[in-house]
């Protein structure tokens, strides 16, 4: 691998799924102005709206997450091209 180009700054950062509230722990250079508290130590948070907590791949279930309305704005979005 080439020096110089990696990031230096890693440190542990909980991610939070925003569908099912499960918080994991990694490291990361992610940079957030937010914060969580796990078991009594104060993290940086990300938050994600699909993690292995609950992607159908994973939980072999397939659901439908719509948290922003996202499907109600697509099909407005191309209601007019309905003939």
């Amino acid at each position: 691998m080439r020096k110089g180009i990696h990031p230096e700054n890693y440190r542990l950062v909980a991610f939070k799924d925003m569908s099912n509230d499960e918080v994991f722990l990694t490291k990361s250079t992610a940079n957030t102005k937010e914060t969580i508290e796990v078991d009594g130590v104060e993290y940086p948070l990300v938050k994600l709206e699909i993690s292995r907590a609950s992607h159908p791949f994973y939980t072999g279930k397939s659901k439908l997450i719509d948290t922003a309305g996202r499907i109600d704005k697509f099909k407005n979005k191309y209601a007019k091209f309905k003939k």
